[in-house]
């Protein structure tokens, strides 16, 4: 009985496993589609490396093996959330050896390090941080049955070492777009926006490879009350006309034509479609593509197919988009 009892166990487990990776089904499923920017705060679940300093003699993280892209977690046992922490953490030790706690890539690493004192006389490890982001970057969709949402299509990745943020805490703030940097070749253009720091309508929970997902806490931005529309399964994606909702002056979102190009459904998580910009309005203001357009919906036939994602930087009139499935997958 014993034994019976043990494999029961353990197919349950593989059973559990199993069920936690079906694909999101597209049926049935009705979002709000959103294309409204909003200010992204977020600050990561640690210190991210940034730069080894070049200004000490002998350089302690450089010797104990830390480099840029890693995220510093804890010293001594104690967690690391701001750069603050790990500054006193580290004038605190009075230069004895201290054990740091990292990701690399994901995986837990450890090692020892002895504080050094830097040109002012202060002990120091050797590291630039950064310990949070903000910007600017457009909601997708709004779910009105579960008060969630989905945003950018892509993740939110530290600018200088392009890892992707292990997000600590995050939130949405209302915002409205000042100005537009119109995109040309070899320069990616971009929306400049001002957003409210003392307003929070949404906490971000995920920040993912294919979008940044939470809940909103206020509902009474007029964008999250518009026309839901049915959610498209990959499948039904065509090549051709479509459309992409878009906030590019002000407050206002509006609708701009564009054309699906190219499709490939096992491509990149994030480059699923290849899309280009018709629209003459959209052309004349922007030039294409920009930057903070990442996450403006695409809709085709009636029904949400995805989100852009890139901008081609050597032809801003053209980009890259993600299947709105893949979005809902990562949110789950």
């Amino acid at each position: 009985m014993k034994k019976i009892k043990k494999q029961t166990k353990i197919f349950a487990a593989l059973l559990l496993a199993f069920l936690f990776v079906i694909p999101v089904s597209a049926a049935g499923i009705e979002l709000v589609p959103l294309g409204h920017t909003a200010g992204i705060r977020v600050s990561s679940s640690g210190a991210i490396v940034i730069a080894l300093s070049e200004n000490m003699a002998e350089n302690p993280c450089r010797a104990a093996g830390i480099a840029p892209g890693d995220v510093i977690q804890s010293v001594d046992g104690k967690e690391i959330a701001t750069n603050r922490d790990l500054h006193d953490a580290v004038v605190k030790s009075g230069g004895k050896e201290i054990t740091v706690e990292y990701l690399r890539e994901g995986m837990k690493c450890t090692c020892a390090v002895t504080p050094k004192k830097n040109s002012e006389g202060e002990y120091a490890i050797g590291v630039l941080i950064r310990d949070g982001v903000a910007g600017i970057g457009t909601m997708t969709y709004f779910d009105p049955q579960t008060k969630t949402y989905g945003a950018l299509g892509h993740g939110i990745s530290d600018s200088d070492t392009s890892i992707l943020i292990p997000a600590r805490e995050g939130a949405l703030l209302p915002s409205e777009v000042s100005d537009v940097v119109k995109g040309k070749a070899g320069t990616p253009g971009e929306l400049r926006g001002e957003y409210d720091i003392s307003h929070e309508f949404a906490t971000i929970d995920k920040n993912t490879d294919s979008g940044i997902f939470g809940k909103v806490s206020d509902e009474t931005a007029l964008f999250l009350k518009n026309k839901s529309y049915a959610v498209a399964d990959k499948s039904e994606i065509k090549r051709g006309a479509a459309t992409i909702l878009s906030n590019i002056e002000g407050d206002e979102v509006k609708e701009y034509e564009i054309e699906i190009t190219a499709i490939s459904k096992d491509g990149e998580k994030t480059k699923n479609m290849l899309i280009s910009a018709t629209d003459p309005e959209l052309l004349s203001k922007t030039g294409g593509i920009v930057r903070g357009m990442s996450g403006s919906p695409i809709l085709q036939n009636g029904k949400i197919v995805g989100a852009v994602t890139h901008v081609l930087v050597n032809d801003p009139t053209k980009g890259y988009a993600i299947f709105i499935e893949n979005m809902l997958n990562a949110a789950e």
